[in-house]
């Protein structure tokens, strides 16, 4: 689960553009944690999720949906 959201929310976060020293500027996290998260070494909790979802102006449900992990950059 921690790679699924971590894969999720790093596409999201490039789809919206936003680097990660750049989201963290914008949303309160710290960049390490971002690369954490990204990484799978972060295991956020639910209202994380909302907060990150929010920043990213996506449903913190985009954040653990399935997706084709092989289909990654």
């Amino acid at each position: 689960m921690r790679r699924l959201v971590g894969l999720n929310f790093a596409r999201l976060r490039k789809e919206k553009d936003f680097t990660q020293e750049r989201f963290a500027e914008v949303s309160g996290f710290t960049q390490q944690y971002v690369s954490d998260l990204e990484r799978g070494r972060r295991n956020p909790t639910v209202v994380t999720l909302f907060h990150l979802a929010s920043a990213l102006g996506v449903t913190p449900a985009e954040l653990v949906a399935e997706t084709d992990l092989s289909d990654t950059d």
